[in-house]
């Protein structure tokens, strides 16, 4: 009984039709053709990613070179000068705005720094700021002449 099974088994296999297509081909759409638009258009982005990667890392070490030079010890220096004087400038202009007198103080100033005109005039208890600066925009603040700013 074995055997016939084994020998029956045996005829059923052999009789089976069994053919196998064995087909080679090139994976890379380069050589194949097939995929070719979508792999290009993927190695196209990836230079331009790259380039830009490239022109960024470029750009900021421009801008921390930038930063170097303008915080060295004389660039710092030279700031805090400026600052001082701008201080000492605003100091008097504020002492003249503010100035307790009857008629020997004058009710005007002008001041131009960089291109900037700063003019102050004082009149019916208000001081009144105006400042043109070089584009040709006007500032206008107006402030008790008092010097009172409580809130």
């Amino acid at each position: 009984m074995k055997r016939l099974t084994l020998a029956l088994l045996f005829v059923a296999l052999s009789s089976s039709n069994v053919s196998a297509d064995l087909v080679w081909g090139f994976k890379n759409p380069s050589f194949s053709g097939q995929g070719y638009s979508s792999h290009v258009l993927s190695v196209e982005q990836l230079q331009f990613n790259r380039k830009q990667d490239i022109k960024k890392e470029a750009e900021a070490e421009q801008r921390r070179i930038e930063r170097e030079l303008e915080n060295t010890t004389l660039n710092k220096f030279l700031k805090n000068v400026e600052s001082r004087i701008y201080a000492q400038i605003s100091k008097q202009m504020v002492d003249a705005m503010f100035a307790d007198c009857s008629d020997t103080c004058s009710n005007t100033g002008t001041a131009e720094i960089e291109g900037s005109t700063i003019t102050w005039v004082k009149a019916d208890g208000m001081i009144t700021l105006t400042i043109v600066s070089a584009d040709g925009t006007v500032t206008e603040i107006t402030i008790p002449a008092d010097g009172d700013f409580s809130f």
